[in-house]
């Protein structure tokens, strides 16, 4: 699997420690980890937490990574912003349960976390623990055992909805306000990582149109 790890600018600071947290739980388990940034608050290409929504969008319709994780000071507006596209099913984590029991029965692509909020000492190992739930048991298995017939059959009518209630992603991207997204696309590793790794021909396409 390749995660995909983005930080706007409030939190940027964090994202070396949640980098380092994030590969020690996952590469053991065989996944990669593409750090698109932000990488500190000084970075030239500064990410609001709408643009995260751009850029997870642009990642996951594109092939380009299988997961996000991402946030803000509380992580309710990159949750926000994540949930604005289709193709994105972004939950609001904050801890190991928080990141099971949404690995288990909501089965979604990308999370969002509280980088400011109750997080002083010990958040680093909230961040592992916390990424231990996300990926080491699988996802969409149900939980509990009772429930797991209901919560996939759930799941399925959500995407469903979700399939109607969005237009394609290659239409509403070129909608958007052209230096918004080209702020979402400035960071230093973006065109490295994205255009080596995406598997949506289409998504690509219209990327280097906005870029160009």
């Amino acid at each position: 699997m390749k995660i995909a790890l983005i930080n706007e600018n409030s939190q940027a600071a964090k994202n070396a420690m949640i980098e380092k947290a994030l590969r020690k739980v996952v590469e053991p388990m065989g996944h990669e980890v593409f750090n698109y940034g932000m990488y500190t608050a000084d970075d030239d290409a500064q990410l609001t937490y709408v643009q995260n929504g751009i850029l997870a969008a642009t990642l996951l319709n594109g092939g380009a990574t299988d997961y996000v994780v991402t946030g803000c000071g509380t992580g309710e507006g990159a949750m926000l912003a994540l949930n604005s596209f289709p193709g994105v099913i972004c939950g609001h984590v904050e801890d190991p349960l928080d990141a099971y029991t949404f690995a288990q029965i909501n089965d979604g692509n990308a999370v969002a976390m509280p980088f400011a909020l109750k997080n002083g000492w010990g958040q680093e190992l909230n961040l592992e623990y916390t990424f231990e739930k996300l990926f080491g048991f699988g996802s969409g298995n149900g939980y509990p055992a009772e429930r797991v017939v209901p919560e996939q059959r759930n799941k399925k009518i959500l995407d469903s909805v979700r399939e109607v209630s969005f237009r394609p992603f290659t239409e509403l991207l070129p909608k958007l306000d052209r230096d918004l997204v080209r702020g979402a696309f400035a960071g230093e590793h973006f065109q490295e990582y994205f255009f080596a790794n995406a598997t949506n021909e289409a998504v690509a396409k219209v990327v280097r149109e906005v870029l160009a």
